[in-house]
Order: structure tokens, then C-alpha cells, then sequence
């Protein structure tokens, strides 16, 4: 197949997803083109069968705002017709199914049908897609792809409670590749992060308020007045200064490095012990599942999809959000014994296996041969 994939080409787990998808079906002898903005970040090695066509916005002095949807529509139409793509598959919906409905329309008139799927990753739905300024174009669009797919039983279970959805959503869960994230020997960085052998607890987000990780610093404040810790917050976000501010207030900074955006997360991951998620909600929970598969047990509220990920005292625990004490009191149990960390830790591995790349990628080649055997001439 050619498939064309849009995405955003960040480090959130939409973008990841979506670039990791690509990277996969590559390697499956499929050709891949990669449509947006500037390169995706996680677009990192050269393939035969990967291709990127980038969006160009143009600065007209008439648009106070670039009209990126209009751009990205144009270049779906100009990547489609020339390299006689198969299927597009749109990974957030905001503006990207949009701007596929659109395209679509337009390649019609040069008599090509490109049958397009939308996957739903999260805050398109839970968040910017009930704003009453999108809320229409979403629902439209949704209803108007030839295929949709959320990433839990949860996030599709909330849109089609809030919005008016006549298609059949299908479930693909994100997945891992064990080719990538899994258990590195880094003995000479843990050192230099936990000199004593403290325990050492990690963060990963974008720092945004539905993450809380003003929740992570005050878990870790209850951990480390009960053990030897040091914690790791990697990203960057809105919300980096106030967590900053936060760890002053409580006087744990010398306990606490930020170390900004990361390429090489699974090595960070290798040395860790626990990972900590307070998220507010979470569609999945990509960055506990990349923990896992490092063999770092997760502590995570129970928000959205996450019930569906952490199994709740096997491979990690589950509290309520905002619940610190807890949080800290669950991490406190898998800390402070070396055997039941180690149980935790295996039990994390084996859990993450059952989102193997290897598992969930013959899904989506299932359902965009199925996509195409039912579109319409």
C-alpha cells in the first residue's frame, strides 16, 4: 500500500504514535508518506519507503492567523494525485480530518476516491473537540471519515457520549516497540544520577495542567521522607517554572533534575524505578507503557484509559486524582523492598508485551484493507 499519514510532528503521544506507525509499515515494505508541518520528531532514520512532503504556510499580511488547514488540505491533494496514495490516515482530528474531508472533496473532481481514517488520540475529544468553537467541525468530520479508531475503550466510549457520532469506532490500543524501548545497561548514568543507590522515581509528559505534575512533586516528597530518592522530570511544558517553584517551596531541588526534552527517553528509563503519572486524564497512557517496557513499574491515577494499561497491583497501582497520600503510600510499598520492586519491575515487562508492535500493528493493515474494500467509486 502507499499511505499517506498527517500528524502532528512533536513529541506528544499523538505525533509518536503516528510516527512510530509510519516507521512500522516502512519496515513492512509499505510506502509511507509523512505530511505536516516540519519533520516529525520521532522520523529519525532513512528508509527506502519513507517519505516527507512538508506544509507550507505562507505569511500573508491579510490572515492575522496562517491558514494551516487550507495549506495541508492543498498539499493532501498535491501528494495524493502524484504519488497515487492509497489511504490517508489522520491522526488527531483537529484540523486534520478536516482538512482530509476537504481534500477529498477536491480530488473528486479529478475523479480519485482517497478513502481517509482518523484516529482519535485524546484531547481532540476530551478537551479541544467539545469546545463549542470546534465542536461541529469535529462531529462532521468523524462522521464524514471512511474509517475512525480511538486508542482505548474509554476515549470512544466519551465521543460518542459527546459528540453525535454515526460511525462505527474501532479500537487499535498505541503499542511499544521492544526493538527500541526495553532494558539498557546504563550502570555508569544511574551512578551519576543516585550516587548511594537511592531509588530513582521519573516523569514524562508536556508539562500541560491535565498532566498535574505539581502531583508528582508532592508524591515524591512523601516518598522521599521515607526513602533514600532522587527524581527525574524530563520534558517541557506550560507548567515546567511552577513545578520548578514548587520544589524550591518544598525544599527537595537537590533531590529533583529537570532535564528538559529528551531523545533517548528509553536510556533515562533504564535507570529508573518507578514511574509516576497523577495525570488528571489520559487517554491511554503512552509514556507508563514505554516505561514498562523499561521495566519500570508505574503508579498512576485512574483516570480515562489507564485502567485499561496499569493493572492495579501487579505491574503498578491505581489512586483516585489528587490522592498523593495514596500515590506516595503505594510507591512507598514497591520501594522500599528490593524484592517486591523486582516483582513489580518483571510484572511491568510482561504487561507491556501485550502491546507488542508486533501485535497491534497487523490491526491497523487489517483495518486499512478493510477500509479500502468498502470504499465507494
Amino acid at each position: 500500500m502507499k499511505i499517506g499519514i498527517v500528524c502532528y510532528p512533536t513529541f506528544g503521544g499523538s505525533g509518536v504514535v503516528a510516527t512510530e506507525l509510519g516507521k512500522a509499515l516502512a519496515n513492512e515494505g509499505h510506502q509511507v508518506h509523512f505530511i505536516t508541518y516540519s519533520q516529525p520528531a520521532r522520523l529519525d532514520f532513512f528508509s527506502a519507503n519513507l517519505f516527507y512532503h512538508e506544509v507550507s504556510v505562507r505569511d500573508y499580511p491579510l490572515f492575522d492567523y496562517a491558514p494551516y488547514e487550507s495549506a495541508l488540505a492543498s498539499k493532501l491533494v498535491d501528494v495524493v494525485r502524484f504519488e497515487q496514495l492509497d489511504i490517508l490516515h489522520v491522526h488527531y482530528a483537529i484540523p486534520h480530518a478536516s482538512a482530509a474531508f476537504m481534500a477529498k472533496q477536491i480530488l473528486a473532481t479529478y475523479g480519485i476516491n482517497i478513502p481517509f481514517v482518523t484516529t482519535l488520540h485524546g484531547t481532540d475529544i476530551t478537551l479541544v473537540g467539545k469546545d463549542a468553537t470546534y465542536k461541529p467541525v469535529v462531529t462532521f468530520s468523524i462522521n464524514q471519515s471512511d474509517g475512525v479508531t480511538t486508542v482505548s475503550e474509554d476515549l470512544k466510549e466519551d465521543t460518542y457520549k459527546h459528540f453525535d457520532i454515526q460511525k462505527e469506532i474501532k479500537v487499535i490500543p498505541n503499542f511499544i516497540d521492544f526493538n527500541r524501548f526495553s532494558l539498557q545497561p546504563k550502570d555508569h548514568f544511574k551512578k551519576a544520577i543516585a550516587p548511594n543507590n537511592e531509588r530513582i522515581l521519573i516523569h514524562t509528559s508536556n508539562f500541560r495542567k491535565v498532566k498535574n505534575t505539581p502531583d508528582v512533586i508532592r508524591t515524591f516528597q512523601k516518598v522521599l521522607g521515607k526513602i533514600p530518592s532522587k527524581l527525574l522530570m524530563v520534558g517541557d511544558g506550560p507548567e515546567r517554572t511552577a513545578n520548578e517553584q514548587l520544589c524550591r517551596e518544598l525544599n527537595i531541588s537537590e533531590d529533583v533534575r529537570f532535564l528538559g526534552k529528551q531523545d533517548a527517553i528509553e536510556e533515562i528509563l533504564s535507570v529508573s524505578d518507578l514511574f509516576l503519572m497523577p495525570s488528571e486524564s489520559e487517554s491511554f497512557g503512552l509514556a507508563a507503557l514505554e516505561a514498562m517496557a523499561c521495566k519500570v513499574p508505574i503508579i498512576t491515577t485512574n483516570a480515562g484509559g489507564l485502567p485499561e494499561l496499569n493493572i492495579d497491583g501487579y505491574c503498578g497501582y491505581m489512586s483516585n486524582v489528587g490522592d498523593v497520600e495514596d500515590m506516595a503510600k503505594n510507591a512507598i510499598m514497591i520501594l522500599e523492598n528490593d524484592d517486591t520492586l523486582k516483582e513489580f519491575k518483571e510484572h511491568a515487562y510482561l504487561r507491556a508485551q501485550d502491546f507488542d508492535l508486533k501485535k497491534v500493528l497487523p490491526m491497523y493493515i487489517e483495518y486499512y484493507n478493510e477500509v479500502l474494500q468498502f470504499k465507494s467509486y
